[in-house]
C-alpha cells in the first residue's frame, strides 16, 4: 500500500514516503518532501483562500474518518512527513492555505492500472492543528516496484510508481562504528561523480552496475587515483522519465539524466539501488549508507550536490505533484497574481527564505548528515538561496491599489536568513558547505558569496582564466598568477584559499579531452537544434576540429591536457576533477548531456584501463605529489617569504599583456623547494632557473615528454638515462621548455665526487 493525498480545487501527490526515513530516525522537518507519483500517491488538494475571494466553505465531519482496511485516529502534527510509530504510520503536511485534506492509498496491483485502492477524508476538527494536516493509520502497507527508466500504465511518465510506506519490518543498519573523518578542507581533492554513469558501462564488469552498491565495488579506483573526496551528482529522489521522449539521432530516448530536479528531499534516489529489481525500493537507503560507509573505509569523504533552488514542477502552468498547490505563496517566489519567478531556469524558485521553507532546507540537510552520514553539500545555484523571500499582499492578488512597493521578492540580501541558520546550526557548521555562487536570473556571487567563514564556492572565474592562459591567449598571465595563489583577489579578507574549489571542467561543459578537440560545442543529440549549452567554452580545438585529425595535433592536445591537470594541482585551493578526465572521457564535444542515459555519460572502464599507464598514470603521480608537499595546501595565502615569481630570467616575471610565461619557486618544508613554469606559447623557449648553491634543479614533470617521461619517478626504468639528456642544461642553470608546456623541477644536492 502507498501514499497519502489531500482534496480540494488544487490537486498534488505528496512525498516519497519509503525514504523520508532510514532505520526509523525520522526528521523533523516543516513541509513534507514530495515525490511525483504516477497514481498521486499523496496529495493536498486545497482551496487556496490566497487565489480566490470566494470565502472559506468546510465542511464538518460529524464521525472521525473511515477506511475497510486501515484503523484511522486522529494523529499528530509533528514531526512532519510520515513517520512509523506504534505500529503504524502518523502522516503529517503544513499548509496554511488548505480547506481540506484526503489521504490515497494504492496497491501495487491497482497502481499498476493508475487507480487509487483507497480515499480517505480528514476531519479538520480532527486531523487538523493550527496549518497542519495530521492522520494516523494502522494496517498492513505494501512496497512497490522501482525500476530505472520503465513507464507507468499507459506511458506515464510521472512516474511508474507510488511512494513506499515506510514500516518497522525495515532492516537495520550497521554502521560499524562509522564517524565522520572531518578532513581538513585545504587538503581535498575532489571528484564529482554520476552514480548510474560511474558503473553503468558493460566494461564496469560488477553485478549492479549503475547503483550505489557498484560505486562502492569501484571505490579502489578513486583510492589509487588519489582521490579523498567525492561530490555525488543528484541523489536526492527525483523522475528519470520527466524529458522522455525519443532520440531520432542516437536511436533510444532523452530522459533526465542529471537529475537536478528534485522531488524526494529526504529520499536517496532509489533507483539506484540494486534491490530494484527485487520490489524493495526502500533498501535504496542501506545502500546509500554502504556507499558512504564504505567511502570512509577508505579515507573519502561524501558530499552530495543538492538542489534547493526549485521543485520539478515548472511554472504556474506546471503540473502539480509536489509542492506546488500545497501552499504556493509559502514554497514559492510569486509576483502578485501568482506567478512563479523564475530564477532557477527551470520555471519556478523556491522561496528559500520564508521562515517554514528555511526550516525545511535545515531539516533535510540535518537529516543527510545525522542520519546517512554524509560530510557536506554542494548547493546547486546557491545564490537563489540569498534572494528574499515573496512578500505576498492580498491587495496585489485583487488588484487593489497598493501605497509603495510591497513586492520585493528576489532581491539579493547580505545576510540571507536560510544562510544563516545553515551556517550556524550546530550540526551543519561542522560539515563542508559549498556554494554554486549564480543563478540563472543573472545573479553572480563568486568572491561575494555570504560565507559566515566557512561557505567555500566553485570558482567559476579560476575555470575561465585558466582556460584562456593554457591555451594561448594574450592578457591573463597576471590573472593566472592571481589563481595559482587560490584567489585573493576574491578571496583575502575573512576567508582562506581552501574556499576556492578550483576546476577546469565539471559536468555541465566539455570533458577536459573535449576541451582541447572542439571550438564548438556538438549538442545535435540533444534534440534541440544545438541551441541548448553554453557557447563560450574558452576551449581550443589544438588546431584541427575533432577526433580525425594529423598525429602533431593529437600530440599537442596530450600535451594540453597535462597542462590544465599540473594548473589544477599547483593551485592553492581544493582542486575537483570531474569523473573520466583521469583517463580523457569524450561526449563527442556535447557539452550539455543532461539527458543522456548512454555511452556519453558512460566511464569507460575500458578506456580507463587503456590509459593506466599513460594519463592516469600522469594523474595519479601528480595528485600523489601534491598530497606530499606541504606548500600546495597552505592554510593562508603564500606571501613573499615562502613565493617567488619569476620570468624567463630568475625573479624578473613578465606580467604584461602578451606575456605567456607564468613561473614561479615555492619554499617547502617536504620538498625544500619546487619550481613550475607554464610556456603557454607558440613558441620554445630557454629558461634561466633560480641559483640554488649546492643544489642542482631536476625535472620531475615535463609535459612535453611522452609518457612515461612526462613524469619522472625515482623508481622509473631508464630514469639515469633520461636525466643525463637534461645534464647539460641543468648544470648550467638553464632548461629548454616547448611550446605549450609545463614543468616541475625539485632541488637535489650536488653530489661533487
Amino acid at each position: 500500500m502507498d501514499a497519502l493525498k489531500c482534496s480540494s480545487s488544487t490537486f498534488l501527490p505528496l512525498t516519497n514516503l519509503n525514504t523520508l526515513f532510514s532505520n526509523h530516525a525520522f526528521p523533523k522537518s516543516p513541509a513534507p518532501n514530495f515525490n511525483r507519483r504516477a497514481a498521486q500517491p499523496l496529495s493536498l488538494s486545497a482551496k487556496d483562500t490566497a487565489r480566490t475571494s470566494e470565502p472559506e466553505n468546510v465542511a464538518v465531519v460529524e464521525k472521525p474518518p473511515l477506511s475497510k482496511r486501515f484503523l484511522v485516529s486522529d494523529g499528530l502534527p509533528s514531526p512532519f512527513g510520515a513517520t512509523v510509530r506504534d505500529n503504524g504510520v502518523n502522516f503529517s503536511v503544513y499548509s496554511s492555505n488548505s480547506v481540506s485534506a484526503t489521504i490515497c492509498l494504492i496497491s501495487l496491483s491497482d497502481l499498476r492500472q493508475n487507480k487509487v485502492t483507497e480515499e480517505i477524508e480528514l476531519d479538520p476538527s480532527r486531523n487538523r492543528t493550527g496549518h497542519v494536516w495530521h492522520v494516523f493509520l494502522k494496517g498492513s502497507f505494501e512496497d512497490m516496484l522501482d525500476e530505472f527508466g520503465v513507464l507507468g500504465a499507459d506511458d506515464n511518465c510521472w512516474p511508474q510508481m507510488a511512494c513506499m510506506v515506510p514500516t518497522l519490518d525495515d532492516e537495520e543498519f550497521d554502521w560499524e562504528g562509522d564517524m565522520p573523518l572531518k578532513l581538513s578542507q585545504k587538503d581535498l581533492v575532489i571528484y564529482e561523480m554520476h552514480v548510474r554513469g560511474f558503473t553503468r558501462h558493460e566494461s564496469s564488469n560488477i553485478e549492479f552496475p549503475g547503483t550505489y552498491q557498484g560505486v562502492a565495488e569501484k571505490l579502489d579506483h578513486l583510492q589509487e587515483l588519489g582521490i579523498n573526496c567525492i561530490e555525488l551528482m543528484p541523489c536526492h529522489e527525483f523522475n528519470e522519465l520527466e524529458y522522455y521522449s525519443y532520440n531520432p539521432i542516437l536511436g533510444d530516448h532523452r530522459v533526465n539524466f542529471w537529475g537536478y530536479s528534485t522531488i524526494g528531499f529526504f529520499s536517496p534516489m532509489s533507483r539506484y539501488s540494486s534491490a530494484s529489481s527485487r520490489n524493495f525500493a526502500g533498501r535504496a537507503i542501506n545502500e546509500f549508507k554502504t556507499l558512504v560507509k564504505e567511502a570512509h573505509k577508505r579515507g573519502i569523504e561524501v558530499i552530495m550536490d543538492v538542489v534547493l533552488n526549485h521543485t520539478a514542477e515548472g511554472n504556474e502552468k506546471g503540473p502539480i505533484f509536489s509542492f506546488r498547490g500545497v501552499d504556493n505563496s509559502v514554497y514559492y517566489m510569486l509576483a502578485p497574481k501568482g506567478e512563479f519567478y523564475n530564477y532557477s531556469g527551470c520555471g519556478n524558485t523556491f522561496n528559500c527564505n520564508h521562515p517554514v521553507v528555511r526550516q525545511f532546507i535545515v531539516d533535510c540537510l540535518r537529516y543527510w548528515v545525522t542520519e546517512m552520514h554524509v560530510d557536506g553539500f554542494r548547493f546547486d545555484l546557491g545564490s537563489i538561496m540569498s534572494r528574499s523571500s515573496s512578500l505576498w499582499d492580498a491587495a496585489n492578488v485583487y488588484g487593489a491599489d497598493v501605497e509603495g512597493d510591497l513586492l520585493t521578492t528576489g532581491t539579493p540580501v547580505s545576510c540571507p536568513p536560510v544562510i544563516d541558520m545553515i551556517s550556524n546550526d550546530p550540526v551543519l557548521r561542522g560539515v563542508k558547505l559549498i556554494a554554486e555562487a549564480w543563478d540563472a536570473g543573472g545573479l553572480y556571487q563568486v568572491g561575494m558569496f555570504p560565507h559566515w567563514g566557512i561557505w567555500s564556492e566553485w570558482n567559476g572565474k579560476f575555470r575561465d582564466v585558466v582556460r584562456h592562459f593554457i591555451k594561448g591567449t594574450d592578457g591573463f598571465s597576471g590573472a593566472f598568477a592571481e589563481c595559482l595563489c587560490g584567489s585573493p583577489n576574491l578571496y583575502q579578507g575573512g576567508r582562506k584559499p581552501w574556499n576556492s574549489i578550483n576546476f577546469v571542467c565539471a559536468h555541465d561543459g566539455f570533458t577536459l579531452a573535449d576541451l582541447v578537440t572542439y571550438n564548438n560545442k556538438n549538442n545535435l543529440a540533444n534534440g534541440e537544434e544545438n541551441n541548448d549549452g553554453e557557447n563560450h567554452n574558452c576551449s581550443w580545438n589544438c588546431g584541427e576540429e575533432g577526433d580525425f585529425v594529423s598525429i602533431s595535433v593529437k600530440r599537442l592536445r596530450k600535451r594540453q591536457m597535462r597542462n590544465f591537470f599540473v594548473s589544477l594541482m599547483v593551485a592553492q585551493g581544493v582542486p575537483m576533477i570531474y569523473m573520466g578526465d583521469e583517463y580523457g572521457h569524450t561526449k563527442g564535444g556535447n557539452n550539455n548531456t543532461y539527458c543522456h542515459d548512454n555511452y556519453l555519460n558512460y566511464f569507460r572502464w575500458d578506456k580507463k584501463e587503456e590509459a593506466h599507464d599513460d594519463y592516469f598514470r600522469f594523474c595519479r603521480l601528480l595528485i600523489k605529489f601534491r598530497d606530499e608537499c606541504e606548500s600546495l595546501g597552505l592554510d593562508d595565502f603564500p606571501t613573499a617569504k615562502r613565493l617567488q615569481w619569476h620570468g624567463i630570467a630568475p625573479e624578473t616575471p613578465d606580467w604584461s599583456e602578451t606575456s605567456r610565461f607564468v613561473a614561479f619557486s615555492l619554499v617547502d618544508s617536504v620538498k625544500k623547494e619546487i619550481y613550475v613554469a607554464f610556456n603557454t606559447s607558440h613558441l620554445a623557449t630557454l629558461v634561466t632557473l633560480p641559483n640554488r648553491p649546492g643544489y642542482r634543479w631536476e625535472p620531475f614533470v615535463d609535459t612535453s615528454k611522452p609518457s612515461p617521461f612526462d613524469c619522472i619517478t625515482h623508481d622509473l626504468p631508464g630514469r639515469e638515462t633520461a636525466m643525463k639528456q637534461y645534464r647539460h642544461f641543468l648544470d648550467a642553470n638553464m632548461y629548454p621548455m616547448l611550446s605549450y608546456s609545463s614543468i616541475i623541477l625539485l632541488l637535489s644536492p650536488i653530489d661533487d665526487s
